[in-house]
Formats: C-alpha cells, sequence, structure tokens
C-alpha cells in the first residue's frame, strides 16, 4: 500500500489543479501573451508542483519509512535510503 493512498483523492485533485495551469500556459503562448506574464505562471506551476511533490514526501515518510523503521533491519535502512534520494532529487530540481 502507498502512503497516499488515504489522500489519494486531494493528491488527484492538486495534480487536475496543476495540469489546469500548464493548459493555461499553453494557451498564453498560442495567445503569444507577455514573456514575463507567462514566466510568471510558470513559476506559480513549479511551485505547485513542488507543494505536491513536499506533500507526498510527507506521506511517504509517515507511512513507508515509519512502518519500515517499525521492521528494522536492512528494510528499515532501504527505506531511509530511498527517501534520501528522494529529497535529492527534489533539492536539485
Amino acid at each position: 500500500m502507498n502512503g497516499y493512498t488515504g489522500h489519494k483523492e486531494r493528491i488527484r485533485k492538486r495534480l487536475r489543479r496543476i495540469e489546469g495551469q500548464v493548459r493555461g500556459l499553453q494557451r498564453m503562448v498560442d495567445e503569444d501573451t507577455y514573456c514575463i506574464d507567462v514566466l510568471t505562471q510558470i513559476s506559480a506551476t513549479t511551485a505547485a508542483l513542488q507543494s505536491c511533490s513536499l506533500a507526498l514526501l510527507e506521506e511517504h515518510l509517515k507511512c513507508c519509512v515509519s512502518e519500515a523503521l517499525t521492521h528494522g533491519g536492512d528494510e528499515a535502512q532501504a527505506k531511509v535510503d530511498e527517501a534520501s534520494r528522494a529529497i535529492a532529487r527534489l533539492v536539485k530540481a
């Protein structure tokens, strides 16, 4: 079971909103909207994706990682390493 399963609809709603933002960006380009306005919307869309990523990461830590830590052993270390790599990817983005 994924850590976000209990919040799946909320995550899906956020992603649909982001999808709408991306479609809006495409429309802005089609309509030759001023560059800075497009860049502002790209920034807002990026922030929305980052927020969604952090929400998913939080759920992963609360559920998957904490459950693995309870069991201990190699599984626990693997989940911590996996979470660390995910955080590193988010920080680089």
